[in-house]
């Protein structure tokens, strides 16, 4: 290819009319490490660990286009608790292509949708060609490891001391072909359970990574696809991996004629993957269309089926042209592999619900409680409330701060338990750790962090407690 011929560099993304790129998504570029943040309230002497957040983060002004959640250089943070003080630390994971950008002091890479890739004249043999590395979505600590996890792609490790990038990893073979952002680690064997889908047959496998780190099971094909489609979240059971695969299509050749990377085709209903972890064969059951982002938890039940609870969509917004919003619900559904799926709507009083999360000790087993991040009355542009859904008593209630609030997180301390969420107020731009006490969240936190710097609206989050 001649350079006459070589498609032409993308021009600069509008960084001040973007809905996500301006306000509390607005990038931040700033490193800092900072201990003995102010407190507003008494942080619990049984707590100690870190809270730990990634999300998508231009390094640089992008390039071509910004699709929210699908690009952005990913920034972990890190809030430390110890001996009732709170530190903060914040880092980009620094793939090789954000370590070329910071040489070359702007972005190179373009949008995901665009289909630009650098010449080797711009960055080398060796990185001509590829794609931005995306490990923006979430965190896990599992077998030694901390990984900043991808969408559909390897993660990259992190140190926890002080999350300098440590290299892109396959998890001893288990992630060779990729994982999405949502493995699930089984509290009772240790097992970190994971799942990948991909643009080539063979469209979905499954694989799982033992207690120590190893790979107990490598890659492995799960049958009965027939095109690539994409499957953000996954939830597990003692016996099952449990895939809602909903009608989002990849299209490559739509892309390249300037369309939509993914297409919506609702006929083609959607379909629940029940894997059964002892390597059976799959079960599949046929449903009517709807889009599953996130999956709060699942568990088998004695006489066979699997409960699973989870927000439910309409259609996935953004990726779909609809007459009517897109809305969503937390939804209970019972699964048989012979009978089909029944479902009861346990929340649809509230607007715009996602990040749906429970005690990760009761993965795998009946939980009481979901905290949600919804809309409540009076919530402005943003989600502004956190919802907190009691399963057994069959009440909800709701904390609103009045600030652009991301997910929860269940914090477990040696004598009590908390919730836990990093806000932004969108007037002064100022970001806060909150943490809630269990018991009664809708009263409000115990304890507000005030943090150093901003901290852009981003995804997802893990505590990890204080290892002896």
């Amino acid at each position: 290819m001649t350079a006459s011929e070589r498609p032409a560099r993308p021009a600069p993304v509008d960084m001040h009319t973007h809905p996500f790129l301006t306000g509390v998504f607005a990038p931040q570029r700033e490193e800092v490490d900072v201990a003995d943040l102010s407190v507003a309230g008494e942080i619990p002497d049984d707590l100690a660990g870190s809270y730990l957040r990634n999300g998508p983060n231009p390094r640089f002004d992008p390039i071509g286009s910004y699709v929210y959640p699908l690009d952005g250089d990913a920034m972990v943070h890190l809030i430390r608790v110890e001996d009732g003080r709170v530190s903060y630390s914040n880092r980009f994971v620094r793939t090789p292509m954000v370590v070329a950008e910071e040489a070359a002091g702007h972005a190179i890479w373009s949008g995901i949708t665009d289909g630009y890739t650098p010449p080797a004249s711009e960055v080398g043999d060796e990185l001509a060609g590829t794609m931005r590395d995306l490990p923006d979505i979430n965190i896990v600590r599992h077998g030694g490891r901390l990984l900043a996890m991808a969408e559909a792609d390897r993660p990259y490790e992190i140190s926890p001391a002080d999350l300098a990038t440590v290299a892109k990893t396959d998890c001893d073979g288990a992630m060779l072909v990729g994982s999405t952002a949502h493995p699930k680690i089984d509290p009772a064997t240790g097992e970190m359970v994971l799942f990948n889908y991909a643009l080539e047959a063979p469209y979905l496998t499954w694989a799982v990574v033992g207690p120590d780190g190893h790979t107990t099971r490598k890659p492995t094909p799960v049958d009965g696809l027939d095109a690539p489609i994409m499957v953000h979240d996954m939830a597990l059971t003692s016996r099952f991996i449990v895939l809602f695969v909903c009608p989002l299509v990849f299209d490559i050749a739509a892309m390249l004629r300037g369309g939509s990377l993914l297409a919506w085709q609702p006929d083609r209903g959607t379909r629940i993957a029940l894997i059964p972890r002892n390597g059976d064969p799959v079960r599949w059951v046929d449903t009517d269309p709807f889009w599953v982002w996130h999956v709060a938890n699942a568990f088998d039940n004695p006489d066979g089926t699997v409960t699973v609870d989870y927000v439910e969509w309409t259609y996935p917004g953004g990726f779909a042209d609809q007459p009517r919003p897109a809305s969503s619900e937390l939804v209970r559904a019972v699964v048989d592999p012979d009978a089909g799926i029944g479902k009861t709507v346990v929340s649809d009083a509230v607007v715009d619900m996602e990040f749906p999360r429970v005690d990760d000790r009761l993965l795998t087993r009946d939980h009481r409680r979901i905290a949600s991040v919804a809309r409540a009355a009076g919530d402005t542009g943003q989600r502004e409330s956190l919802w907190f859904h009691d399963l057994a008593a069959g009440t909800e209630t709701v904390w609103t701060p009045g600030v652009a609030v991301g997910e929860p997180i269940f914090i477990p301390g040696a004598g009590h338990d908390y919730w836990g969420t990093i806000g932004t107020d969108p007037a002064d731009l100022r970001s806060r750790f909150y943490l809630l006490d269990a018991d009664a969240p809708a009263d409000g936190p115990i304890a507000t962090v005030d943090l150093p710097i901003r901290v852009p609206a981003g995804l997802h989050g893990a505590w990890l407690p204080a290892e002896p």
